[in-house]
């Protein structure tokens, strides 16, 4: 999948996606704050840490989050109730990727990247009661990533970057839906 990050006309970030099943989406960014987009933190912390359930992994997978817009394609027949069903299956890692991809972000912002894996291993605890997943390497990752990407985006205002088709969030099957065909009696 394909994301392309620019300065919007307003100064916050637009963010179009093209999935690979055609559809375009836009995805409004609320940061004008920031140096730094908060969804490209948002890219580089879930790259790094291989969340297919966050943002970026459900978009591919088809989901639409109630701010964006399809722009391009024509979206599946089913793509509301596909969407629902894939985005309450993955609150829990959307919810873990908002507070990581926050802390990884404050980070590159504050220049504060050799304090970043003591940083999310503290929220971490504050979200999950399971081990630290990740290493210190795939945070440093997340930090160097979103670091190279914050340059490219000061010098030109403008990210592309690609989405790996192996970080797709997986689709539930629906609940009461039954396949196959009934018995006779």
């Amino acid at each position: 999948m394909q994301v392309v990050f620019v300065h919007g006309p307003t100064g916050s970030t637009v963010v179009t996606v093209h999935r690979a099943d055609g559809v375009s989406l836009v995805l409004p960014g609320y940061d004008r704050k920031h140096r730094v987009p908060h969804d490209l933190a948002h890219f580089a912390t879930e790259r790094a840490l291989e969340m297919s359930g966050g943002v970026f992994g459900a978009i591919a997978a088809g989901g639409v989050f109630g701010n964006m817009r399809v722009v391009g394609g024509k979206p599946r027949h089913d793509a509301a109730a596909r969407s629902k069903l894939l985005l309450d299956a993955h609150r829990e890692t959307l919810t873990r990727a908002e507070v990581l991809a926050g802390v990884v972000h404050r980070a590159v912002e504050e220049d504060a990247a050799e304090q970043a894996h003591l940083l999310v291993r503290t929220a971490w605890r504050d979200l999950a009661t399971e081990p630290f997943p990740w290493s210190d390497d795939h945070v440093h990752e997340a930090v160097r990533t979103l670091d190279e990407l914050s340059v490219e985006w000061e010098a030109t205002g403008t990210v592309r970057v690609i989405w790996p088709d192996h970080l797709v969030a997986t689709l539930p099957e629906a609940r009461g839906v039954r396949r196959g065909r009934r018995g006779r009696t």
